[in-house]
C-alpha cells in the first residue's frame, strides 16, 4: 500500500494529476517559428480581405444590374400600348392619302392631318420615333421586305418603295418598315 501512496504523492507533486484524478491539460507547445506563424496569419488576413473585396464587388454589380433592369422596364413599359396604336397611325396615313387623291373636303383633310401630327407628338414624348427607309440600303434589322422590284436605276438591295414606315422606341425597333427592295435586272432571269 505504501507504493500507491508514493505514486499518488509523486503524481500530485509533478502536477500530472488533479484533485478529481483526471490528467491536467498539457501546456501549449511553444511556437516553432514565430515568423512563420506571422506569415501564415498575414496570408489568412489577405485571403479574407480578398474574399471581402470580391463579395463587395459582386454586391455592387448585382445592385447596378437590378437598377439597369428597373430603368429598362420603366423605359419599355408602354411598348404593348404603342404597338396597338401604330395601326391607328397607319389608318390615318391611308385616310390622308385617300383624301389627297380625291381632292374633296379640304377641311376634313386638314383636320385629319392635325390629329395625326398631335398623335405623333404624343408618341414622340413617349420615346417613339417614326423613320422612313426610302433610298437606304436594305437592313433586315430595320426593314421587312415585302416585294422585290427589278430596277436598272437603283442599286441592288436599295429600298425603292415603302408600304408602311418603321417605328423605334428609345432606339429599339418597335415595328420594321415594310419595304420594296431593288433587284438588278439580271437577278430576275436567274
Amino acid at each position: 500500500m505504501d507504493d500507491t501512496r508514493t505514486d499518488a504523492k509523486q503524481s500530485a507533486s509533478d502536477g500530472s494529476m488533479t484533485n478529481s484524478g483526471a490528467e491536467a491539460p498539457e501546456p501549449a507547445a511553444p511556437a516553432a517559428d514565430p515568423a512563420a506563424e506571422v506569415a501564415e496569419l498575414r496570408r489568412q488576413l489577405e485571403d479574407k480581405q480578398d474574399r471581402l473585396l470580391r463579395a463587395l464587388a459582386e454586391t455592387d454589380n448585382v445592385r447596378r444590374r437590378a437598377q439597369r433592369e428597373r430603368e429598362e422596364h420603366t423605359r419599355y413599359a408602354n411598348e404593348t400600348l404603342i404597338r396597338e396604336v401604330i395601326p391607328v397611325l397607319d389608318n390615318l396615313d391611308r385616310a390622308l392619302d385617300a383624301a389627297r387623291a380625291s381632292g374633296n373636303a379640304p377641311g376634313l383633310l386638314e383636320g385629319v392631318e392635325l390629329i395625326q401630327r398631335e398623335l405623333l407628338k404624343v408618341l414622340e414624348r413617349a420615346g417613339v420615333t417614326r423613320y422612313s427607309a426610302l433610298g437606304q440600303p436594305f437592313d433586315p434589322t430595320r426593314h421587312e421586305a415585302i416585294a422585290r422590284v427589278v430596277s436598272a436605276e437603283q442599286a441592288p438591295n436599295t429600298v425603292v418603295g415603302e408600304t408602311a414606315p418603321g417605328y423605334l422606341l428609345h432606339g429599339r425597333v418597335l415595328r420594321a418598315a415594310l419595304v420594296a427592295v431593288a433587284a438588278a435586272p439580271d437577278e430576275d432571269a436567274a
